[in-house]
């Protein structure tokens, strides 16, 4: 298949006079059809599927219906903050810029970028809600085909992501006019990776906000408090838990990693066109060929998938990851022999980029799976009581910050010295060595769609516990499930390693771009040195406060989870104590009220979060351009020796204190998020490696003690810590929208 695409790309673009690109823009709309029919495929199969006994299908339908109230009162509060930025960003360019063609191609990417995000999140949503019962079902009777129905499930998320942000890009690149002028097209359609962002920021902290609050309450009151089971149906919080697993890591991961594939092929794209007079329109169009040979690639990985009863199915989920990077490799090669001149250099700086990616899951794994130091420890702790469940437990979070940034530091650096190293001539050094750095984020997230549908098997999985627990399966099936519970919280783990990698190397990647834009607007030649000086006071300030919006950011988040689970638990309490009967299990529970509450608090407090994320960079930008009216005087030596350009030109102070602002929140960001996420899942898996047997197994105070923890952990790795991988870009992608408000 990955050869068929290659021919097919070079037979129309031989068809075509030398350097039109109309072939490669074809290549890419056919494959992203091609996935969008094959993920219309998998979901025909997944839905055709038996859905079990009338018990499971009541508890499926209350968390379908939970579900899909829940997006829909957060996709009209999220459009239409959408629509009132649309008409902002109009105004801006409008009356700022004075050029109606330039606000109106802005705005209509900015409204593209939403809208597709808000499909792409509900998409992963849509199929997970029908998936859980299926695989439930399944799991009756075969291991094997319960996973496959889960990550089938999966993939029709995964492929429908990435498919439609290869859409988005590709229309809006054609319909701008960018086979006509290629290097001026893609600085306008930035807006179309800052709409994915900015919905993607409050569907993840929505989400996120909902399903903790919701997981908390159920927790402590019912684990803690009452001593019941997990997923217990006497809950009354359980099916507001079961629902919170399908709009924060299916609808929420969805958009997050649909801007993360937006914002970085238009970054890419920036990047590319500085290299023009070498590979001309190749340069600018490869991150689109590529992202597209990746989805072919993926399409393989998770048809191959399959395992025997007795095998750990985490096997056979790596085994479809192994053939969907192998691929993936092949079409990056062919891609690289196709549009980048057969340039090993920079093929070499796409393996970087994939080395990465399995670097960044290994280490994940480390640090989370409890067949590992890190989590055994923090579960020979959970014997001693909470206090130290929780110091263990911060002191695994705080070392496992070291390793992933040593392994993007090489990545960056290696990618970096390869583009240097390539050969091309006619641009600077640094435009070379920064499109590196472009194809290695560009090779680390060939594999986005896989990824992406084994994040989604998690929560399909999970829900699939939820429904035979609650349905009263026989504990054989029980088990079943369980084991594929547990590979999907692995899953879940690993994506988010991956996903604050790639955010990483984006955020560069974004930051580049940026000081490009700066660069045009300033009308400097593209060899011109920017160096961000620290030392200057008001850049220092921009990034002090950089660094304090990702605390301040991450505070809002987690304290909100906090509010909202308080008020769950009172509710839960409330019903144990005024009727009897639920324990007792002769009367049902109030779920409607649980899903009710979390529903209210969760969008609330999505909202102040979100606009301090958007709102602080403009701000600063603003602000600081009239802090000096001496300006801010920089060296613009050339990069390139011998090369004429002014010394000493008088820098914007706004331009300049977003870049730092930027770059030290960007760093602080990573630092941050990647913390939280491997923190709280090694305390999740310290209570899951403890319900297996260890140190007195359910319901002993080595248990309780880790439930607690697990607790704490929550709000980290499925709240605060992916917001952070949205905020990060979206810095990035609204600073590259407001840049001309900063000069």
């Amino acid at each position: 298949m990955q050869l068929f695409a290659c021919r097919l790309a070079l037979y129309l673009q031989m068809s075509e006079p030398a350097g039109g690109g109309h072939g490669y823009l074809l290549t890419v709309l056919g494959i992203s059809i091609l996935s969008l029919v094959v993920a219309a495929a998998l979901s025909r199969y997944v839905v055709s599927q038996d859905t079990g006994t009338p018990q499971m299908q009541r508890i499926s339908n209350a968390i379908r219906q939970g579900a899909e109230a829940f997006l829909r009162r957060q996709n009209k509060t999220i459009l239409g903050l959408s629509l009132v930025l649309a008409i902002l960003i109009f105004l801006g360019y409008m009356f700022g810029k004075g050029n109606q063609e330039l606000a109106l191609r802005m705005t209509v990417s900015f409204v593209a970028g939403a809208l597709c995000s808000t499909l792409a999140g509900f998409s992963g949503m849509w199929v997970s809600i029908r998936s859980n019962i299926r695989t439930a079902s399944a799991a009756r009777t075969s291991l094997n085909r319960s996973l496959q129905i889960a990550l089938r499930g999966g993939a029709v998320t995964g492929l429908s992501v990435v498919a439609l942000s290869l859409l988005g890009v590709v229309s809006l690149f054609w319909g701008f006019g960018g086979l006509e002028h290629p290097t001026e097209v893609p600085t306008q359609i930035v807006a179309f990776g800052f709409g994915a962002s900015f919905v993607a920021l409050f569907a993840q902290l929505g989400g996120g906000i909902y399903t903790k609050a919701a997981d908390v309450g159920a927790d402590l009151v019912g684990k803690v408090e009452a001593g019941i089971p997990e997923d217990d149906p006497r809950n009354p919080a359980v099916i507001a838990d079961l629902v919170g697993d399908n709009v924060g890591d299916c609808a929420g991961r969805g958009a997050d990693l649909f801007e993360s594939t937006a914002a970085e092929n238009v970054g890419a794209m920036i990047l590319g066109a500085a290299l023009f007079p070498v590979f001309g329109i190749e340069g600018i169009l490869f991150p689109l060929v590529a992202r597209a040979f990746g989805l072919i690639a993926s399409i393989a990985g998770v048809l191959v998938v399959k395992t025997k009863e007795d095998e750990d199915p985490m096997q056979a989920l790596n085994r479809g990851y192994y053939v969907t990077t192998v691929l993936a490799l092949v079409g990056f090669y062919m891609a690289v022999r196709l549009l980048l001149k057969g340039n090993m250099m920079l093929f070499l700086a796409g393996v970087v980029g994939i080395m990465t990616s399995f670097l960044f899951v290994y280490i994940t794994q480390y640090y989370t799976e409890y067949r590992y130091r890190p989590v055994k420890m923090i579960a020979e702790a959970c014997k001693t009581g909470a206090a130290t469940t929780i110091i263990s437990g911060f002191a695994v979070a705080l070392e496992c910050v070291a390793a992933p940034v040593v392994v993007i530091s090489a990545a960056i650096l290696a990618s970096y010295y390869l583009g240097t190293n390539a050969g091309l001539t006619g641009v600077t050094e640094q435009a070379a060595g920064l499109y590196g750095t472009a194809i290695a984020t560009m090779g680390m997230l060939s594999t986005a769609a896989y990824i992406l549908a084994m994040d989604t098997f998690g929560p399909i999985t999970d829900n699939a516990g939820g429904i035979i627990e609650m349905s009263g399966q026989p504990e054989e099936i029980r088990r079943r499930t369980d084991r594929l519970d547990s590979v999907g919280n692995t899953t879940k783990a690993l994506t988010k390693g991956y996903a604050i990698g790639s955010a990483a190397l984006a955020a560069f990647l974004l930051f580049s771009a940026y000081i490009d834009e700066v660069k045009i607007l300033l009308r400097l030649p593209p060899e011109t040195r920017f160096a961000v000086d620290i030392g200057f006071v008001p850049v220092f300030t921009g990034a002090l406060l950089g660094a304090m919006l990702v605390f301040l950011f991450s505070s809002f988040a987690v304290k909100a989870v906090g509010k909202a689970a308080q008020t769950v638990i009172e509710e839960v309490r409330r019903q144990f104590r005024t009727n009897k009967g639920i324990m007792q299990g002769t009367s049902d529970p109030d779920y409607g009220t649980c899903v009710d509450i979390v529903t209210v608090s969760a969008l609330k407090a999505m909202v102040v979060p979100g606009l301090l994320a958007v709102a602080s960079p403009v701000l600063v930008g603003v602000i600081f351009r009239y802090f000096s009216s001496s300006g801010y005087t920089m060296d613009t030596a050339p990069v390139t020796a011998g090369a004429a350009a002014p010394s000493g030109l008088l820098m914007p102070v706004g331009a300049v204190s977003v870049a730092a602002f930027l770059m030290v929140g960007t760093i602080g960001g990573i630092l941050l998020a990647t913390l939280m996420n491997n923190g709280g899942g090694a305390w999740d898996n310290a209570k899951k490696y403890i319900e297996t047997g260890a140190f007195g197994g359910k319901g002993s105070e080595a248990h309780k003690a880790a439930v607690v923890g697990d607790t704490v952990g929550d709000p980290f790795k499925d709240t605060a810590g992916p917001s952070l991988h949205v905020l990060i870009k979206l810095l990035s992608t609204i600073t590259l929208v407001a840049a001309p408000l900063f000069i």
